[in-house]
């Protein structure tokens, strides 16, 4: 049995058994999630992003070091934690944690929630998140500087920075925390301001900030820290021996080293010279671990240029692996250490069997995702299926000619289409898009593709709808005016007048007794042709089928034919939104129709 220092505190030994809690930062894009962590460790790496929204996952560690500095006379406990192991994730709530297991990786996570903006759509998703995974998590109520009035004080504790402030700011700050707890409150979390807080197990800290000044920041470290000491102890015990376990964030070409995975190992121990199984687009690798490097304390892993070269790395940790044969390894997979007597063939089928289960080629009919990682391909497949959005094929990869001749195949227009999220199409494939004039959406900022399919199939309804209503024979009636017979048949040309309603080309006619005369082929106006004549117009058409003289006559009142479809589109959808002559016209019309089929129209 291990033996407690006279001070009370854990011996060098006890404190290695207990692993770094993983911290996800989640929230809406442009809240600040990246800002908080560049506060901390001094680097900018949000500036490097696309859109300046982090996409990949990316791993900050935080020694315990660093944590005391930040937070000074107030870090007054003794903590058996190494330190925090940050995860800035992706601004879109799909892709707000490592693809194994999504949130309930995370042993605590951070809510960014912009103060003066309160909550938004990604905010709540985040929130969903944590409650589904029942993820322990604290508000980081952001950009407190820009509370109007507001005095900076650089990386002060929030009870020194409050009391720099006027009494007005001060309410102004309550006020919006009290908005930030009613908004809680509607997605069933009691909270409040985190130093009025008695039991965090019940009740959700909110804890203003400012990732720009370093205000509030002391505060938030020490509640994370405490939080992780008080409550997370069981679960960071780990036993250092057991097989690692972890998850590839990126695949990298290093000089010197050839292809590395940077990865995120959440469980277990990882050593040179240990057999491990990677998960790669089809049979998973098995390979040796070559060397194990290290960011320097305070870098992103996604960053960093220099890397210490170390032994064996326990978990939760932040890892670049050398290895052979890893140019096919699949980021967002799993990689797992083969331990003393067991099967790496059986891990590997486990690990395949992983990506299958994310990946999808249906004869369902819906669109085809393309994605850069197996997390982003997962994210995204989940998102799609939240919105009802079928989904034909999903894969990791290029956007291939095979890809653009499946969509092309599909018949829903709404669905004929490619999502691509941070992967390039290939020549041949873009030949192929402008061939068979495929949309393709493709983007590196997540929500930015989601936005941008929804909004075009929006656009693509609302085009589809005109056209469909637009193709709807509309009501009209015309009446031969005297003397104005120019051409008695083969087409049948007359000067009429529309009395009602439009006509156009191509629609037939019937008498007042039912009787089918003919088709227009053609209007005239001043001896120029027009596409269609409106009520009071004077045109000549010219009709194909029947003989002034015989079927027509000077003077009759011919209606368009409607068809009977037609008409119960016009009688449920249009005529609410149709002139009072059309209407006439329209109730004319039927009255014709019902009087020649008394079951036409029912």
């Amino acid at each position: 049995m291990r033996q407690r220092s006279k001070k009370g505190t854990r011996s060098k030994e006890e404190v290695s058994q207990l692993r770094t809690p993983i911290v996800c930062v989640m929230g809406h894009v442009d809240h600040g999630k990246t800002t908080l962590l560049d506060r901390i460790r001094g680097t900018t790496v949000a500036q490097y992003e696309a859109g300046a929204i982090t996409q990949h996952i990316g791993a900050t560690e935080i020694p315990l070091s660093v944590i005391q500095q930040f937070c000074g006379s107030g870090f007054k406990v003794n903590l058996m934690v190494p330190g925090l192991l940050f995860i800035d994730t992706p601004g879109h709530h799909a892709f707000t944690s490592l693809r194994s297991r999504g949130g309930s990786l995370a042993d605590l996570a951070i809510l960014i929630v912009d103060i003066n903006e309160g909550f938004q759509p990604q905010t709540i998703e985040s929130i969903n998140i944590l409650k589904r995974f029942r993820t322990p998590f604290v508000v980081a109520a952001n950009k407190i500087d820009r509370i109007p009035g507001w005095r900076p004080v650089e990386n002060a504790p929030m009870a020194k920075s409050l009391a720099g402030q006027t009494e007005r700011v001060v309410e102004a700050l309550e006020t919006k925390i009290y908005e930030l707890v009613g908004e809680l409150y509607k997605y069933g979390f009691d909270s409040n301001r985190y130093d009025r807080i008695a039991d965090f197990t019940k009740t959700v800290g909110i804890i203003p900030v400012s990732a720009i000044t370093g205000e509030g920041i002391p505060d938030l470290l020490l509640v994370l820290v405490g939080l992780a000491q008080r409550f997370l102890k069981q679960s960071l015990e780990i036993e250092s021996s057991r097989p690692g376990v972890g998850t590839i964030l990126e695949v990298k070409e290093e000089r010197g080293l050839g292809t590395t995975l940077d990865v995120i190992l959440y469980d277990g121990m990882i050593s040179v010279g240990d057999t491990i199984v990677v998960g790669t687009p089809r049979e998973p690798i098995i390979t040796k671990v070559r060397a194990l490097l290290k960011p320097r304390p305070l870098k992103e892993i996604r960053s960093e240029e220099r890397f210490t070269p170390v032994k064996h790395v326990v978990a939760a940790s932040g890892i670049k692996i050398s290895a052979p044969k890893l140019e096919t390894a699949l980021a967002g997979s799993t990689i797992r250490v083969v331990g003393e007597g067991e099967d790496p063939e059986a891990i590997a089928r486990e690990i395949r069997s992983e990506i299958e289960a994310v990946r999808i080629d249906t004869d369902t009919v819906g669109v085809i995702l393309k994605a850069d990682t197996i997390g982003s391909l997962e994210g995204l497949v989940g998102e799609l299926r939240a919105k009802n959005i079928p989904i034909h094929v999903a894969d990791v990869g290029p956007i291939t000619r095979r890809d653009v001749i499946r969509a092309a195949a599909l018949k829903d227009p709404l669905l004929s289409v490619i999502l691509g999220f941070n992967v390039e199409i290939l020549p041949d494939a873009l030949a192929e898009i402008q061939k068979l004039d495929v949309p393709v959406f493709q983007s590196d900022v997540i929500y930015t593709l989601l936005e941008s399919y929804e909004a075009w199939m929006e656009e693509k309804k609302m085009q589809m709808e005109q056209e469909r209503l637009e193709a709807i024979v509309k009501p009209g009636c015309v009446r031969i005016l005297p003397d104005c017979v120019f051409r008695q048949s083969k087409p049948a040309i007359v000067g009429v007048q529309v009395v009602g309603g439009t006509i156009t080309h191509n629609v037939p006619l019937i008498r007042e007794d039912g009787a089918v005369v003919g088709t227009i082929r053609g209007i005239q106006q001043r001896n120029e042709n027009i596409p269609m004549a409106t009520v009071g117009q004077e045109v000549a058409i010219s009709i194909d089928g029947p003989t002034v003289g015989r079927q027509i006559h000077e003077g009759d009142l011919l209606y368009v034919n409607i068809p009977e479809k037609h008409a119960r589109i016009i009688e449920q959808e249009l005529k609410q939104k149709m002139s009072q002559d059309e209407i006439e016209v329209f109730e004319k019309f039927l009255e014709i129709k019902r009087k020649k089929d008394i079951f036409w129209g029912r």
